[in-house]
């Protein structure tokens, strides 16, 4: 059944005795296949779609879902989110006094998009992964296992709320992956290559096509199979985009959610203090900046707030958390649009959408020359961060510099320390910028779709050796 956005508003007036209600239609479409060393092991076709119900009742939240989009089963969900949100009002201590006042979004919200992703049959996208993986394993006699996945999730949402927000959105996120492992003489290497972004079939291999990153993927792990692992040290390090997109995110992002801060991460009480080198200005924005098509690209927020682009760091100094209307007007600040949910029957939380340092003056090359001793990382790899800002994530690829040049390739660095001390240490910024952590999803709670980039920048941490 489907559901217009003005027959959403005319349930707004069914919920009596409330001081804000909110309702938000999403249907999600995610078409999924992987290939793995020869066999097409998973291939998965989902729709869901519902609407989720939150309530502010006695400064408390209500929140209910239905995937039944009668009239009676919506009347029904809003009155069981009423009726949560009253039972929790009377013991809960800390209430909601208000909610602060936002960019509250009206109309209809679309990504460009370069070829729609319904344009391209299953049967095409199917041939695509196994061709991708069968292309990786052929590649060489040492590439011993592969795996390809190709990903696509297409939304549809509309948000109304009794503060006036009347938003239709429309979104496409397709992604790809190749994965390859080599081995020689008991050992053994993996490496990745992968792009996802928001936009279409055209967008998707714009820059690079499947047999591209299937190449690259499967020449990477070659590669790295001969590859020795650096010592141990704390020196400077070029970090690629997408390392700089992984520490933007994990290390820092994370730390200036408001929820976190509330909490007491490591930039609560930060405001207007020196946190990093003037050199960083670090951003959090809805919209895709510098570049098109980031994967964390959204328009309008879960609570019908615009979501535009909010500094966190600017020139190293910090600036502003990142908020729902709650938090915002805990901290009397203003919502960044930043409320999301993962789908229907998901209540929206504080997460981060395309994460990245905004890029200066320098050339790799420039960089490169002035550095004496250190390693260039490449290729963001998993790793781990805490509310203070201790991080530890590995990278695929490490190339030893030593007197302004590149010397051989290393393998299983990790780049560790804590995060507000790292960015301290930048003293070189590159005008160069990407996003790379597009395959990625933020795992807070709830998987979400998030990016991360920036220019080359150079740092000094300590490098490991192993992974």
């Amino acid at each position: 059944m489907h559901i217009s956005i003005d027959e959403l508003k005319k349930f707004l007036d069914h919920a009596k005795g409330t001081s804000y209600v909110e309702l938000r239609y999403h249907t999600r479409t995610l078409n999924e296949i992987r290939v793995s060393n020869g066999e097409l092991d998973r291939i998965r076709s989902v729709v869901n779609d519902g609407i989720g119900i939150r309530v502010l009742v006695g400064g408390c939240w209500g929140f209910s879902s239905t995937s039944e989009l009668s009239s009676e089963s919506i009347n029904g969900s809003i009155s069981n989110a009423i009726s949560s949100a009253g039972l929790i009002s009377t013991s809960k201590r800390r209430k909601v006094d208000k909610l602060a006042d936002a960019n509250i979004a009206v109309g209809t919200f679309k990504p460009p998009i370069n070829g729609n992703l319904n344009d391209h049959s299953i049967e095409e996208k199917i041939k695509l992964v196994i061709d991708s993986e069968k292309q990786t394993r052929r590649h060489s006699s040492r590439i011993k296992a592969a795996s390809c996945t190709y990903r696509e999730t297409v939304d549809h949402k509309m948000v109304v709320n009794t503060d006036g927000a009347s938003a239709e959105s429309f979104d496409s996120k397709p992604e790809f992956s190749v994965t390859a492992v080599a081995r020689e003489s008991g050992n053994s290497a993996m490496a990745s290559k992968g792009i996802g972004i928001t936009g279409g079939w055209n967008d998707l291999f714009n820059s690079r096509d499947a047999t591209d990153l299937s190449k690259e993927a499967a020449e990477k792990a070659t590669k790295l199979l001969k590859a020795k692992r650096p010592k141990g040290e704390r020196t400077q390090l070029i970090l690629d985009p997408g390392m700089v997109g992984l520490i933007s995110h994990e290390a820092i992002g994370h730390t200036a959610e408001a929820d976190f801060v509330l909490s007491g991460s490591i930039l609560k009480d930060k405001i207007g203090e020196q946190v990093a080198s003037d050199l960083v200005t670090l951003v959090d924005s809805g919209p895709s900046q510098f570049k098109n098509g980031a994967a964390g690209t959204v328009f309008v927020d879960d609570e019908g707030v615009l979501a535009g682009r909010t500094v966190i760091i600017e020139d190293g100094v910090m600036k502003s958390y990142l908020h729902n209307r709650e938090t915002a007007a805990m901290l009397s600040a203003e919502p960044t649009g930043n409320a999301r949910a993962f789908e229907y029957d998901n209540e929206p939380l504080i997460r981060m959408r395309n994460t990245f340092i905004e890029p200066r003056s320098f050339s790799l090359d420039e960089i490169i020359k002035d550095t004496r001793h250190g390693y260039l990382l490449k290729g963001a790899r998993n790793g781990q961060a805490d509310a203070n800002g201790e991080f530890m994530f590995g990278s695929q690829e490490a190339y030893l510099i030593e007197n302004g040049e590149v010397k051989h390739l290393m393998r299983g660095a990790s780049i560790s320390g804590r995060a507000l001390d790292v960015l301290m240490t930048v003293d070189a910024v590159g005008k160069d910028f990407e996003y790379d952590i597009g395959t990625g999803y933020c795992g807070k709670y709830q998987p979400i779709k998030v990016d991360g980039g920036g220019p080359h920048i150079r740092c000094t941490a300590i490098v490991g050796g192993m992974q």
